[in-house]
Parts: C-alpha cells; sequence; structure tokens
C-alpha cells in the first residue's frame, strides 16, 4: 500500500497540487491578523511554493483561547475513551487516502526524497496516530492499598491545551508523535510548525477536522520562533509544551517556562549518535549497511543519525571499503525521483552550515573516504571522514547532514569514552557477536537508545528521548508518551463508619 509511485506519477501529483496556506484556527482557515505573509519555497528548485499566513502573538492569542474553550467546554475530552478512538481512526484513514499528496507535498516543501516520504514518514505517521487511538480504551486508573478505612484513586486527566512546537527534518512524523499522544488524552493543542515546513501540517489539520475532531482542539499557527514560538512559551494560557528541535531553542522553552506560569516542558533536542564496532563484528557486510542508512537517511537531517563511527582500529579499512559500495546506492538528485535517495538540504543557510564542515576537512589535514562533494543547488553527497578526533568539530558538533566521521580504537574502555565523549546523549549503535559485550556496551553508554547489531529507533511502542542535553521532561512514543499529556490526580475517599465508631463510644 505504500509503496512508491513513479517520477512521471510524482510530477503529475505535483502539478497539480494545492497547497494550504492559512493558519487553521476554531475549525477553519484565516489569514493573520496583520496580513504578513512568508514565502515557502521548493528547496530542491529554489521556486516558492506558495506565501503562508505569517502570524503573531495576537493570532496565538486567538487561538490559544479557541483551545481553552474547546477544553473547558468539554467538546473533546469528555468524549468517551471508545468515541475519540473512532474519530482518531477515521482520521488515520483520511491520511491513508491522502498518502500520495501528503508525501509530494513533504518532499516539495523540505527536500525529502519522496521514496522515503512515501514509505517511511507516511506510514509511520499513520501507525502512531493509530497506535495512540487504540490505546486510549486500554489504559486502566489505579486505586492504592490504603486500608479500609478510606478508598484512593489515582486517575489521569489530559493536561490542558498543549503547545506543540516541530522541526522542520519530519514534519509529519514529529506532528504525529506529539498530536497522536495529546488528541488521546483528551488535550486541545497549537502546533507551530517549522517556519521551512508547514505545508503538510496544514493540510492534516484539515483533515482532522474532516475526520470529527472538534473545532478548537487542533489549531495551526505558523510563523516564524519569535513570532509565534516565543508567544507559545510565554502564553500563561498554554499548560505545556512539547517540543522537538535544536538544544539552545529548547533552553529558550525552559526560560519561557520558568518566566511565565512553570508550564510543563517536555524537550527532544539534539545527538551525536556514536556507532561502535568492535574488533568481533561478524558481518561488516551487515555493519556496513546499518551504518551507512544510520548516517544518510534522510540526508543526515535527523537527530539520530549516526554521525560518528568509533571502530576498532584492525577492522576500520575493511569496514571502510565495503561501506563503500553501499554508498554508491545512494543516488543525489531530484527528490520526486524515487531512484533517489539523497534530496536537497532543506535551505540554502542550512545547506551554508552543513557545506562548512567540509572546510574542516582540509584545515585538520583529515582524509575524506567517500564523497566530500557538493552539487549544483543545496546537494551534498554522502562523506565519510576518516581520521577525527575528540577535538574535531566533526566530533563534537551536531552537523545535522550527510557527513559521517571515523575514529578508531583498541580497547572496549576507549570506545566507552569515545561514545561518551559529547554533551548530547540520544543514540548509539553497537555491532559486535558478544552478548555479554553487547549489554556491557549497551549499559555504560549514556544515551536513551541503544541499538545492537542494527541501527533503529525502535518503533511506536518504545520511547525516544535522551540523556543529558539530548532531551528534558520526557519521551516521545510509546504509553510513557501519553503520560505527558495527562496530569495524575490522587482521590482520597473517607468511607470509615463513623457513626459505628461513636456508638462503641
Amino acid at each position: 500500500m505504500h509503496e512508491p509511485l513513479t517520477a512521471a506519477e510524482y510530477k503529475a501529483i505535483a502539478a497539480n497540487i494545492q497547497f494550504p496556506t492559512n493558519a487553521f484556527i476554531d475549525g477553519a482557515f484565516r489569514p493573520a491578523n496583520s496580513g504578513k505573509r512568508f514565502k515557502t519555497t521548493n528547496p530542491a528548485t529554489g521556486e516558492t511554493l506558495a506565501e503562508i499566513a505569517a502570524c503573531d502573538a495576537s493570532d496565538v492569542d486567538l487561538a490559544v483561547a479557541k483551545a481553552r474553550e474547546a477544553f473547558d467546554d468539554g467538546r473533546w475530552h469528555l468524549q468517551s475513551p471508545g468515541e475519540r478512538k473512532a474519530v482518531l481512526i477515521d482520521f488515520a484513514r483520511l491520511l491513508e487516502r491522502h498518502r500520495h499528496e501528503l508525501a509530494v507535498m513533504e518532499s516539495l516543501d523540505s527536500g525529502k526524497p519522496v521514496r522515503e516520504c512515501q514509505t517511511v514518514d507516511i506510514p509511520d505517521t499513520i501507525h502512531t496516530l493509530r497506535w495512540h487511538a487504540e490505546l486510549i480504551d486500554k489504559l486502566y486508573d489505579h486505586t492504592a492499598p490504603v486500608g479500609w478505612n478510606a478508598l484512593t484513586m489515582i486517575v489521569r486527566e489530559p493536561v490542558g491545551v498543549v503547545g506543540c512546537v516541530l522541526p522542520w527534518n519530519f514534519p509529519l512524523l514529529m506532528l504525529a508523535w506529539k498530536i497522536g499522544p495529546a488528541l488521546a488524552a483528551g488535550c486541545s493543542v497549537i502546533v507551530k510548525p517549522a517556519q521551512e515546513t508547514t505545508l503538510t501540517t496544514l493540510r492534516v489539520a484539515e483533515l482532522a477536522h474532516e475526520a470529527g475532531i472538534p473545532a478548537g482542539v487542533f489549531n495551526v499557527v505558523p510563523g516564524g520562533g519569535k513570532e509565534v514560538g516565543e508567544p507559545v512559551g510565554m502564553h500563561m494560557d498554554v499548560d505545556m509544551v512539547a517540543f522537538t528541535g535544536s538544544t539552545p531553542t529548547g533552553r529558550r522553552f525552559l526560560r519561557y517556562a520558568a518566566d511565565s506560569n512553570l508550564k510543563r516542558v517536555v524537550l527532544e533536542c539534539g545527538g551525536k549518535n556514536p556507532a561502535v564496532v568492535l574488533e568481533d563484528a561478524e558481518d561488516l557486510d551487515l555493519v556496513a549497511e546499518q551504518v551507512v542508512n544510520g548516517a544518510f537517511w534522510n540526508m543526515g537531517e535527523n537527530c539520530s543519525a549516526t554521525s560518528r563511527l568509533i571502530v576498532h582500529a584492525k577492522v576500520k579499512d575493511e569496514l571502510l571499503e565495503r561501506m563503500g559500495a553501499y554508498i554508491r546506492e545512494w543516488k543525489t538528485g531530484d527528490p520526486l525521483d524515487p531512484e533517489n535517495r539523497i534530496g536537497a538540504l532543506v535551505s540554502k543557510n542550512h545547506f551554508d552550515k552543513v557545506s562548512s564542515y567540509l572546510d574542516s576537512v582540509k584545515s585538520e589535514k583529515l582524509s575524506v573516504a567517500h564523497g566530500g562533494e557538493t552539487q549544483k543547488g543545496i546537494y551534498i553527497e554522502p562523506t565519510v571522514i576518516d581520521g577525527v578526533t575528540p577535538a574535531s568539530r566533526l566530533f563534537q558538533e551536531e552537523i545535522f547532514g550527510p557527513i559521517l566521521s571515523v575514529t578508531t580504537f583498541n580497547s572496549i574502555d576507549e570506545a566507552v569514552a569515545l561514545a561518551n565523549d559529547t554533551n548530547y546523549g540520544l543514540a548509539a549503535s553497537v555491532y559486535t557477536a558478544s552478548l555479554r559485550k553487547a549489554i556491557k556496551l549497551s549499559r555504560e553508554i549514556r544515551a536513551g537508545i541503544v541499538t545492537v547489531n542494527c541501527f533503529g529507533e525502535g518503533d511506536a511502542t518504545t520511547p525516544f528521548g535522551g540523556y543529558k542535553e539530548s532531551g528534558f521532561g520526557g519521551r516521545d512514543k510509546s504509553v510513557f508518551a501519553h503520560d505527558n499529556y495527562c496530569e495524575l490526580k490522587t482521590i482520597w475517599i473517607d468511607v470509615s463508619d463513623r457513626s459505628v465508631d461513636e456508638t462503641i463510644r
């Protein structure tokens, strides 16, 4: 069902697509109060796709007021779990029906290869929404063992109005990671999409309303970080912010919470993720394939991307040679051609930032094992840099592009030290034939996700998030994500028979 179409079919969809251009507030599209607009462009061609409402604090105020009204009157969270579940399942069905349109829109807006949008992002988005929908009527509240004279209930209640602030690298999937559990819990949401990638969020909001999510429950306010993100973070009537993006921006949302109403904040931030390959790794072809996929999937614009290959000195040369065969399969070019696996970077500014790391190769006198070139437009071919030391910015900084650094080690303790030599702690991979070593490294590497003999992020059932500067306050995905959007309430009921006590006295 999610197999890619041909390039001609995708281009035909692109030629006829209708882009949403206004904010979505209280169940309807509306221009920004100021009348201002900003351009969203196709990074692969530079052409303008649409001019979108450039909202500001006044639009945020309206969206929050409508979201609060929807929450307070109970039009969503007071529906039975089964009723909310049915609406979200219908919502997922609508996304399925429009999957080709959404894949093309995502590719045009972000530069992502349409093949990945079609085969990964869209199905995972739909699955995430269905998973949280199915969870709604399967979560039980609790009682506590407090004795015969009281009954204590421990219940979940929706946190209220939630600001969901999204990154540009996975617009649809990160939207689902936020609104899936938030809507399942009964919250009202205000979504602030990244300014670079707004289109699919607006279209999804329209489909959500069509599916039966009530007006005011799902709102989208496009615009810049200063104009929209900060007002959401500072708003006294927003109960929570769920953010995915850079660590510096995540810090700002913590400050906004401290300076406003101490709203709950859940942050999923950056990563500098190691793949640790031990000398005893059994299948170097498998390792090569997985490391290449981890490094270059989504052009490396992925917070959990494998950006550091930490490999035993005895197997490094053979592994790099085998990686070359897989890298050749990662063709770079037009994102709407399903043969291509590397598309354009999201913007010229981001291209300039990522390509600047290639300058470090010369200044630090490093070796380019594969790639190392840019292409016409804002394309960077898959690149592997050998001889990188922990002192290098290639080792320490989150590049967020298709550049993999290679560092060698000679002992397991050295490998662990190198893996942990970062301010981040999101993900890691370990490759070894020894179960004992796999467990040792998985325990000792300071990261929220560790995969063994593969690259991955788990699935909808497993929590996603990191240690240190990679995360704060909670996790995406799984039942743990649902708990982010709920308050926990204790209800203590005195059931002691006071009349009996008085008669005895």
